[in-house]
């Protein structure tokens, strides 16, 4: 399997992972295998982010990740969409969490993949489904489980 990483990072965004952490955390995320697929995650700042979710799910602030599925119908090779995810809005959860960067970082790149994948927590048993499948493929990277890390 081959991944290839379109990372775009919005300039002035500071406590990026490298880009080889993505590529982990993509691979960890797929649910079938892949001859060859290309992902584009693109990190913005707030007002992208904003911007983004204020059109797409008119919600009117910032979020953490945004998942844009894409159409490969007519590619010679994979692509399952764009992921967008907002650093500050990563980094400032992380901190009220009580986890590190990296492990909010690889949650939000599994979260949006899984969502690429077509998996979705709009009904409590889609979102259990989905929680479970996190959880257990944050573990196999050595994270715990990210619902439980969150404070009282």
């Amino acid at each position: 399997m081959t991944i290839s990483l379109d990372l775009q990072i919005e300039s002035g965004t500071d406590g990026v992972p490298h880009e080889s952490e993505f590529v982990i955390w993509i691979k960890a995320s797929l649910q079938r295998e892949f001859e060859r697929l290309e992902q584009t995650i693109r990190i913005v700042q707030e007002a992208e982010s904003l911007a983004l979710n204020s059109k797409f799910r008119g919600i009117d602030r910032p979020t953490n990740v945004l998942a844009f599925p894409g159409d490969n119908d007519h590619l010679d090779y994979d692509f399952l969409g764009d992921l967008v995810i907002c650093a500050p809005v990563v980094l400032s959860e992380a901190r009220q969490q009580q986890k590190s960067w990296s492990a909010h970082w690889a949650h939000m790149v599994v979260h949006g993949m899984l969502h690429l994948q077509g998996y979705d927590h709009d009904k409590e048993s889609a979102a259990l489904q989905m929680e479970a499948l996190e959880i257990r493929i944050l573990n196999t990277l050595g994270y715990t489980n990210p619902y439980n890390e969150m404070p009282n």
